[in-house]
């Protein structure tokens, strides 16, 4: 039986983990998981209130081992790997950069769950990067790591339409299932010999940085039709938002709409200007106007736009 250390933190991980410890009906595998390595539990909400990571969670409902390193690098989190005496170490959305004592310490080495179609998007936001940008098509690569950021060899990928109607959370659902769904056709051939390493192409990398609170700020310079993939995008972490009345403003949901000749004198505001567009809060953008579908002001729960704009004084001033 193949023994294996898990490496993961967030909702994207657990359907991996899941799988590998045989919690699934019909896609269990001969292997058996020694140990789990998660982030810390962080502060977390409004409330910030200290919440465990959801692969914690999930490993301790199975009765798994559990070490929660500040780094990897840490003496007595080195030393628990070693004593775990893993045959394959499996990542997927660790958080935290594995060295080269880590990648080479399991025999089969270390290989990763990375949500996006490599080498485009490496990085830690890969699912919003290509949403924001406008891609047709992401999806998911298992890969052999090294001591790049996501530039190891391919084992295996496979490809999804982004759909209108996706959000950059439903979207990571889907790639969390399709990711353990490869891993688990992909896994026993790596393991076996019979896959054929497949090195990136380097001149077509695209790169992913990680997402802050202030990465959520609308640039109305820019079209609208990017904004409004960008709101998709950032739905629901870390969110979009505007500054209004002081206070911050979060846009859940959003179209655009043309500065058609009957709107003359939008054609003609600056970018970033609030107006009302056919009984919606609006805002004019670098190529037409932003409609807010859905928003949620500072302290309230989320609303309509046009329950928003009933309240909202001044929005046009």
């Amino acid at each position: 039986m193949t023994r294996i250390v898990f490496m993961g933190s967030p909702d994207f991980a657990v359907p991996t983990l899941r799988l590998l410890a045989g919690n699934d009906e019909n896609k269990g595998y001969p292997y058996e998981v020694v140990g789990v390595v998660t982030q810390p539990d962080r502060p977390s909400g409004r409330g910030r209130e200290v919440k465990p990571p959801a692969i914690k969670t999930l490993a301790l409902n199975l009765g798994l081992a559990i070490i929660q390193p500040e780094k990897l690098r840490a003496p007595e989190a080195m030393e628990q790997l070693r004593l775990w005496q893993p045959d394959l170490i499996v990542v997927a959305a660790f958080g935290q950069i594995l060295r080269a004592e880590v990648l080479n310490l399991p025999p089969h080495g270390c290989i990763n769950v990375h949500a996006s179609l490599l080498p485009l998007w490496r990085g830690a936001a890969p699912v919003q990067a290509a949403m924001s940008a406008g891609d047709a098509e992401t999806g998911v690569t298992i890969m052999k790591m090294d001591q790049g950021i996501d530039t190891g060899a391919i084992l295996s990928q496979r490809a999804i339409p982004i759909k209108p109607e996706d959000t950059g959370g439903s979207l990571t659902e889907k790639l969390a299932q399709l990711g353990a769904d490869l891993l688990s056709e992909t896994l026993l051939r790596y393991l076996s010999g019979e896959l054929q390493l497949q090195a990136q192409e380097e001149s077509k990398a695209t790169y992913a940085p990680m997402l802050k609170k202030e990465d959520g700020r609308l640039n109305f310079t820019h079209p609208a039709d990017e904004l409004v993939r960008r709101v998709r995008a950032l739905n629901p972490r870390p969110g979009a938002f505007i500054e209004w009345n002081g206070e911050m403003l979060k846009i859940h949901r959003s179209h655009s709409a043309e500065r058609t000749p009957q709107l003359q004198e939008t054609g003609k505001a600056p970018a970033g200007q609030r107006l009302i567009y056919e009984g919606q809060a609006a805002v004019t953008t670098g190529s037409g106007l932003l409609i807010l579908d859905e928003v949620q002001p500072a302290g309230k729960k989320s609303m309509s736009g046009k329950a928003f704009l009933s309240g909202a004084r001044g929005w046009t001033s």
